[in-house]
């Protein structure tokens, strides 16, 4: 007897592996929980049961019910893309009175995007490869026994990766720990380059032994090269605009490019689907671009509720600024400074529709949207089905609530070529890596810019934005001055592609962009679609909107809304009530740790240093 794949992935909050019955099941511990010890560790499904376990924290997808933590449009709030209708959220700027966590709870610090000075993830991968070795070299086959093992340090891996971009140094532990042993458990924070050096050991062990298929839902070679080209990406390019270790950074960026190729060489995944039922499909099991997917099902309980926060109903209080909308290119390639199209320059939602990279017309609802702070209202996690959507209509539940059933590309094939195209330029730029070709830029960028349109898109007027080339790269007069014209073009398809994904804040923290998030820097962070109030949002010609309605003109001028100048309110819609975030600096790359967690230490006679900066 075989279960169906879909039932096992959502089991256990959405994973369970596959299992076969046999005549010892009645002896069999329960398939939901191991007993440590040797009456577990026996044989490939007591490994495979304890290795589920760390999916939940690892490939969380759309989380579940109402869970945020890592979970695009909720969970990746805190960039520059997106602006809200008050003060924009702060940066940290006390060191907090405890910073701290035992629990195996999935849980992300939303200014950093990783986790919380918390090691229960180290210790569960530390017992399972301690297992391993003290049962599983007996019990199980050497193939077995070697991909296990590269599973388990690549967990490890994975959540060191992760400590260390938000605390940067961490104490590193590679062993099953015992309360007794106080040196240990209180040993000060271990330097981030010696800790990533162990982790891109624990890497470079994975990728040579974890197998290539495992069955359909299974961590394979491919998903982890996929994870991993992402992690050393972040860290190689870390390491060097930071200016921490040329050598290192190096090191980081080729396993990224060496990484990324094993996903892309493989000939498994294509860009043979088109960008918006990437994101809310009901079954992206034929889905030639995703490397990776968690499944939700209605009839077993596991459902989530990212795309009822854009179905065109709920209320977006933090939405895509003009900033963010500027960087979309016209569809010929060029930036709205330079093109040719007719109405290039219009930042009306309706010429942006027909005029821009296809990916805005995928992301965003193609009028203005007075539920949305800037107008513009993101749309990329909903079904062109789901959207305004009333009680009467037989989906209305499904896309209302913690109610969603489309499935989640965890990974996809988009991410490694960019994070594979940018590792070799930076190696190009940095290191003496080989020049970026035009077969490499076909290979990546223009790989996903040549992604089919559907139908609803085509009928838009939509087109394909135009390859990049080498020979005639755009010429944007916004690149920062220290970024060449290639590195700036990478940049750019790198925010346009993961608009509410998991990207943009640390993309800005390893280029050392943080200064992005200071909105006095550019009015366009305050500022949505280019708007005629009476035509398109009259609902905002009340009383109550008075002296609050402003646009700006190109000019610059505000026009304030009186009650009697509505003809008028044409210009740029200004967020209502925004304002900038606090005061922050060079701090703000890293977290501090907790007080108590310092005189903790203090109080066993160790101690803890607190992070560079604070």
């Amino acid at each position: 007897m075989k279960f169906n794949n879909k039932f096992l992935h959502i089991a256990l909050g959405g994973f369970l592996a596959l299992t076969g019955c046999n005549k010892d099941v009645l002896d069999r511990p329960p398939l939901t929980s191991y007993i440590d010890g040797d009456n577990f560790w026996r044989d490939e499904n007591d490994v495979r049961l304890f290795a589920n376990g760390f999916l939940q924290n690892y490939f969380v997808g759309y989380n579940s019910a109402w869970g945020t933590d890592y979970t695009p449009v909720r969970g990746y709030t805190f960039s520059d893309d997106l602006t809200s209708n008050s003060t924009q959220a702060n940066f940290e700027n006390i060191i907090p009175s405890s910073r701290f966590a035992t629990s195996e709870t999935v849980s992300m610090l939303t200014q950093y995007s990783g986790p919380t000075w918390n090691f229960a993830w180290v210790r569960k991968a530390n017992i399972f490869i301690a297992r391993l070795d003290k049962y599983g070299k007996e019990r199980l086959a050497e193939g077995a026994y070697k991909h296990w093992t590269a599973l388990a340090r690549f967990y490890r891996g994975f959540e060191y990766a992760r400590l260390v971009s938000v605390f940067g140094d961490v104490p590193y532990y590679e062993q099953e720990l015992v309360d007794t042993d106080l040196p240990l458990l209180y040993k000060d924070r271990d330097d981030r380059g010696v800790v990533m050096d162990k982790v891109y050991d624990d890497f470079r062990y994975a990728l040579d032994n974890i197998r290539a298929e495992d069955g359909k839902l299974n961590i394979n070679k491919y998903t982890v090269a996929a994870m991993i080209s992402r992690l050393m990406l972040f860290e190689g390019s870390f390491q060097k605009f930071h200016n921490l270790d040329k050598t290192r950074a190096e090191k980081y960026l080729k396993m990224a490019v060496e990484a990324s190729e094993i996903v892309m060489n493989s000939n498994k995944y294509s860009f043979s689907s088109d960008f918006k039922s990437l994101f809310a499909s009901e079954d992206l099991s034929t889905n030639k671009e995703v490397i990776y997917y968690r499944v939700y099902d209605q009839a077993l309980g596991v459902m989530h509720h990212v795309g009822s926060y854009q179905n065109g109903i709920e209320t977006q209080s933090t939405a895509a600024n003009l900033n963010l909308i500027k960087s979309f290119l016209c569809s010929d390639g060029n930036t709205f400074d330079n093109s040719g199209l007719e109405n290039a320059k219009s930042f009306s939602i309706a010429n942006l529709v027909k005029s821009r990279d296809p990916r805005f017309e995928a992301s965003f609802v193609d009028k203005a949207k007075t539920v949305a702070s800037s107008l513009f209202y993101g749309n990329k996690f909903v079904s062109r089905t789901g959207m305004d959507l009333r009680s009467s209509d037989p989906n209305y539940t499904k896309w209302n609530s913690n109610t969603n059933t489309s499935d989640a590309p965890v990974l996809r094939l988009a991410e490694v070529a960019l994070n594979w195209v940018e590792a070799k330029q930076l190696l190009a730029e940095n290191y003496g890596g080989a020049a970026l070709t035009q077969a490499d830029l076909d290979k990546s960028i223009n790989a996903l810019r040549n992604r089919p349109l559907d139908e609803a898109a085509i009928a838009k007027g939509v087109q394909k934005l135009a390859p990049l080339k080498l020979a005639s790269l755009p010429n944007d007069p916004n690149k920062d001055a220290d970024v060449s014209a290639l590195m700036w073009e990478i940049r750019r398809e790198r925010r346009v592609e993961f608009v509410f994904e998991h990207t943009r804040l640390l993309d800005l923290k390893r280029w050392k962009k943080i200064d992005y998030m200071n909105f006095d820097r550019n009015p366009d962070y305050f500022l949505g679609a280019w708007v005629n109030v009476k035509q398109e949002t009259p609902t905002f010609l009340t009383k109550s909107y008075e002296k609050v309605l402003k646009v700006r003109k190109e000019s610059g001028e505000i026009v304030t809304y009186d009650g009697t100048n509505a003809d008028d309110l044409v210009g740029y819609f200004v967020i209502q009530s925004a304002r900038n975030r606090n005061q922050f600096g060079q701090e703000v790359y890293l977290a501090p740790i907790g007080q108590a967690q310092i005189v903790e230490y203090e109080q066993k006679g160790y101690k803890l240093s607190q992070t560079k900066n604070w």
